[in-house]
């Protein structure tokens, strides 16, 4: 069953979105075609390419000129956009609606950020009598378009309450609440992005010792499969199937670039408090290295491409065999 977006007594809100990239279009994809199917008012969105929209506008969505005109339209508004600068620039703009337009609007944001940004925006909406909810999603655009992506919830109780008939069975498979502290979400997610990036590093060199030891990666696969769960076993296909390395036409599942950021906020958030995350600056360095790589080779990387560089350090070459089959052997890749 459809979630319902109000009830009898409440008007329908209508819904904006900001920030259109390989996420945000997925999500907001899955919002307007709930949208359509429960006969609500279309989202509202913007963002700065506007050609990214248009995959929106021909199910129904409407283009909005400029940020201040969307939220005027709206009653709640997402965001998704790929860091805290990028959310920081956004809120300000925000904040520049006149008080009277911007009194009781939700601003959604399902960035993943710094938990500082979150506690400021959350702030500065409130002084203003709008509310901010810290709504960051765990799963790569593959899970966002299914619809299936964990989102972390922190905010008024009420302003979640708004929002959460959008979320689970239009964009999200589970929701977990937090309580009101914004910053709390923000935390969570770059503890899950910690743990995440470990647990691809140890599959990585998992699979390369696998290789160089003659043992395989079938074999390795099916005893992640079946001893570890879902979880680890899918990101053991991203990397047996290739996509750690895109091809040259095909955006990553999750951005190299965004990892390095993730990654990069968990190792900030530990220094803060006195402590360190040793894994962490591991990964890092390996993303780092991918990272020079891809600038190199003209290459887009995916999040999980330090398999690449562990491939390299062993020898075995940054490029996998199922790699170099999918793209015709067309490799000519240098090395680091």
């Amino acid at each position: 069953m459809d979630p319902s977006p109000s009830t009898p007594d409440a008007p329908i809100p209508k819904l904006g979105w900001i920030g259109l990239g390989s996420m945000g279009q997925a999500m907001a994809l899955n919002l307007q075609t709930h949208l359509s199917h429960t006969n609500s008012p279309p989202l509202h969105i913007y963002n700065r390419t506007a050609a990214r929209g248009q995959p929106l506008l021909a199910i129904g969505a409407i283009s909005s000129s400029s940020i201040q005109a969307l939220l005027q339209a709206v009653d709640i508004c997402f965001i998704a956009v790929s860091d805290s600068n990028a959310v920081t620039s956004i809120i300000n703009t925000i904040l520049e609606v006149p008080a009277a337009d911007l009194h009781q609007k939700i601003i959604v944001d399902t960035s993943t950020i710094a938990p500082g940004t979150s506690a400021w925006a959350q702030g500065c909406l409130r002084e203003r009598g709008a509310s901010f909810v810290a709504a960051p999603v765990f799963g790569a655009s593959p899970i966002a378009k299914e619809g299936k992506l964990l989102v972390i919830l922190a905010g008024a109780d009420k302003a979640v309450k708004a929002v959460e008939p959008f979320l689970v069975g239009v964009l999200a498979r589970k929701t977990l609440y937090l309580g009101e502290d914004a910053a709390k979400a923000s935390l969570l997610k770059t503890t899950g992005n910690f743990l995440t990036a470990g647990f691809m590093e140890l599959i990585a060199e998992a699979h390369v010792f696998a290789e160089k030891t003659g043992l395989g990666s079938d074999a390795l696969e099916s005893l992640v499969e079946h001893q570890y769960g879902p979880l680890p076993f899918a990101m053991s296909k991203r990397l047996t199937g290739g996509f750690y390395l895109p091809k040259r036409d095909e955006r990553p599942w999750s951005d190299l670039n965004l990892a390095v950021k993730d990654v990069g906020l968990g190792v900030e958030c530990a220094e803060k408090v006195g402590t360190r995350l040793p894994v962490a600056d591991l990964v890092l360095s390996h993303l780092e290295e991918a990272r020079r790589y891809g600038e190199v080779n003209g290459r887009a990387l995916d999040s999980s491409s330090m398999y690449g560089v562990l491939r390299e350090r062993a020898g075995l070459g940054f490029e996998s065999e199922v790699v170099r089959r999918r793209d015709g052997g067309d490799g000519g890749l240098s090395g680091l």
